[in-house]
């Protein structure tokens, strides 16, 4: 239990950076499967899809909250530690998507999704100087419908692999509304706010609820794609891997490197490839 709490820790914080894709760091977990799967069957196998996905869900939440306060600090203090444990946590679950089509026959059609889908990754990436203009969230009944509209598509970004869900947001001009959103509520509950607890309610809500409906939907077409089509699933999502890196280095905002932000920058890196194969083993 405590370990899926770590695992959804690390795909909330990875949901909360622009460029850093949630599906990605629930393949290196090595979930991302059973995670389709509970997600796909929550009530024909409740319970214990429930058992699963709970503590996931305690840790995302966890991560999502903290993040919000303070994810800022360590890329601004520290950016090539920062971008290089998150390339770790990636590049560290290659090995285990690649032994699921190693030995199958490689056919064009392979290939091609790999690169298809490795473009759209880098294609994102190069968009980083696009963002919509702020959306000033006012409470009427439009905004709440767009709110929803908002969580549908973005966290059918979240759980594709390689696809940034926030960086969606913050496409739409909905990222920094969002996120502070999510800091008045924590502060509001810690100072037993009720009014301002319900203010920002009237945005959570809504957009959580298009969250769950969008996550739904998604993980029921991704189900469908790795029954028919598993090879060609599988090494999209190794063009996914293999270009996320790429679109945090295009993303990321480096100092000039020294040799201790190379060594350290190098520490971290086999941190995250550590903790990547560690978690994604079977338990």
């Amino acid at each position: 239990m405590i370990r899926n709490v770590f695992k959804g820790m690390i795909i909330g914080l990875a949901n909360i950076i622009p460029g850093v894709s949630g599906g990605t760091m629930a393949v290196s977990m090595g979930i991302y499967d059973r995670l389709i799967h509970c997600i796909s069957h929550l009530f024909s196998e409740f319970r214990k899809n429930i058992a699963f996905l709970a503590p996931l869900a305690v840790g995302m939440v966890l991560a999502i909250i903290a993040s919000s306060f303070g994810i800022d600090f360590l890329f601004e203090r520290f950016p090539v530690q920062t971008n290089l444990l998150f390339i770790g946590l990636i590049l560290g679950s290659l090995p285990a998507v690649y032994k699921k089509v190693k030995l199958q026959p490689v056919g064009i059609g392979h290939i091609v999704a790999a690169v298809i889908f490795f473009g759209i990754v880098v294609g994102m990436a190069l968009l980083k100087g696009t963002s919509g203009r702020e959306i000033s969230i006012e409470i009427n009944f439009v905004q709440l419908l767009l709110l929803f509209v908002v969580g549908v598509i973005a966290s059918a970004t979240m759980v594709i692999p390689g696809v940034s869900g926030s960086m969606m947001l913050l496409l739409l001009g909905y990222y920094n509304p969002i996120l502070d959103t999510i800091k008045s509520f924590a502060m509001a509950v810690a100072h037993l706010d009720m009014p301002a607890v319900l203010q920002t309610l009237f945005v959570l809500v809504p957009f959580g609820i298009g969250v769950l409906v969008g996550i739904a939907v998604i993980a029921k077409a991704i189900e469908a794609v790795f029954k028919r089509f598993p090879l060609y699933a599988y090494w999209s999502i190794i063009g996914l891997l293999v270009a996320s890196p790429l679109a945090i280095l295009l993303l990321g905002s480096f100092p000039k490197l020294t040799a201790v932000r190379v060594i350290t920058g190098i520490l971290t890196f086999v941190l995250g490839w550590v903790i990547s194969v560690k978690l994604g083993e079977q338990e």
